[in-house]
């Protein structure tokens, strides 16, 4: 007569459940999430140390040329980039209301840092200031200022991070978090005992290869 096996058979690719639909959308929302706010927060930086203006201020009966990097101009992109990054990270280390107001300042760190790049990028009072150190005039001003493309590339960065944004607001609760390996009490979730079958010994090295005593059952009880 055989004997009957403890363990379950595996189950075969052919009988494994079809994944949901929720659960691919999440994580498609997640990888888009990551991509974009990374690679907005990237480009933003990136784009905000660059020339943004460009103008001549007047010594005697010369001409200078002066121009002003994007951080000269307006530091805030470059700083909400950074903010944005942060709060990135800070979507998957909290749950609940936490998580949607991270993922509110996720969105309006992506706006603000738009915004700012689209109106404060003048680049006049910079270059201004330039002159009248460089002349040693505080009356002196620029003249033909020109604005480089890099403002628009910086506000391109700053809608990626506001798309990141905007996903963590409509799927972030249904995303996986840092410490989701813990019950809400804070205690680990309990791990699973695979049962032992005494009469076969790959089983018994099996446990023993995962520290567990294999003459006891799940609940403790010695199983001889």
């Amino acid at each position: 007569m055989g004997y009957v096996s403890a363990v379950p058979p595996p189950r075969s690719d052919a009988s494994a459940e079809p994944e949901a639909p929720d659960s691919r959308r999440s994580r498609r929302s997640v990888a888009a999430a990551l991509l974009l706010g990374a690679l907005g927060a990237t480009v933003v930086l990136l784009a905000s140390g660059r020339v943004w203006a460009r103008g001549t201020a007047a010594i005697g009966s010369d001409s200078l040329q002066l121009s002003a990097d994007g951080r000269a101009v307006t530091g805030l992109p470059a700083a909400l980039a950074i903010v944005g990054l942060a709060a990135l990270v800070a979507v998957f280390a909290v749950r609940g209301k936490g998580r949607l107001l991270v993922s509110g300042l996720l969105a309006l760190s992506g706006l603000g840092a738009l915004l700012s790049a689209l109106f404060g990028s003048d680049g006049r009072s910079a270059l201004d200031a330039q002159a009248a150190r460089t002349t040693a005039d505080s009356a002196a001003h620029v003249a033909g200022l020109t604005q480089t493309t890099w403002p628009y590339v910086t506000a391109a960065g700053a809608v990626l991070i506001l798309a990141a944004g905007l996903l963590a607001l409509r799927f972030g609760r249904g995303w996986p978090s840092m410490g989701g390996r813990y019950e809400r009490d804070g205690s680990p979730r309990r791990r699973a005992v695979a049962a032992v079958d005494p009469d076969r010994p790959e089983d018994l090295w099996k446990a023993l290869d995962r520290g567990e005593d294999p003459t006891t059952g799940p609940s403790g009880d010695r199983t001889r």
